[in-house]
């Protein structure tokens, strides 16, 4: 599934009272991954150039095991176009070494303008 690899250490910051990490900061991981596929550059340029950007249109996570203060995570993203407006990204975060993820996640994407219309995608990264 890894078109991207994305590494990611875990801080006392992202755990919660029982050392694991909080649930939502996966979402947080996960967009950081994103970013760096489409390149910082790039969405600055499309937002300050074309007015253009990019929601979250839907999220589905799913938790098999937990990660913890001092693991060190790669987060492994694939994607496609869905539609003229939308992409699909399936992320995952895994500790090195084991054989499956800890979390997986289907997001899709949504780009619009600064308005909230939607218009169609650019490109994306191969």
């Amino acid at each position: 599934m890894a078109n991207h690899v994305h590494r990611v250490r875990i801080y006392y910051e992202d755990t919660d009272l029982s050392g694991a990490v909080y649930h939502a900061n996966y979402l947080r991981f996960f967009e950081r991954a994103r970013e760096h596929i489409f390149g910082p550059d790039r969405l600055v340029g499309l937002l300050a150039d074309q007015g253009w950007g990019f929601v979250v249109y839907r999220a589905d996570l799913t938790f098999r095991a937990p990660a913890h203060l001092g693991d060190e995570l790669e987060i492994r993203s694939s994607w496609h176009q869905d539609g003229r407006f939308r992409a699909m990204f399936d992320q995952a975060a895994w500790r090195p070494g084991e054989e499956r993820a800890l979390v997986e996640a289907k997001i899709q994407l949504a780009c619009v303008d600064r308005d909230g219309t939607l218009v169609p995608l650019p490109d994306l990264p191969p």
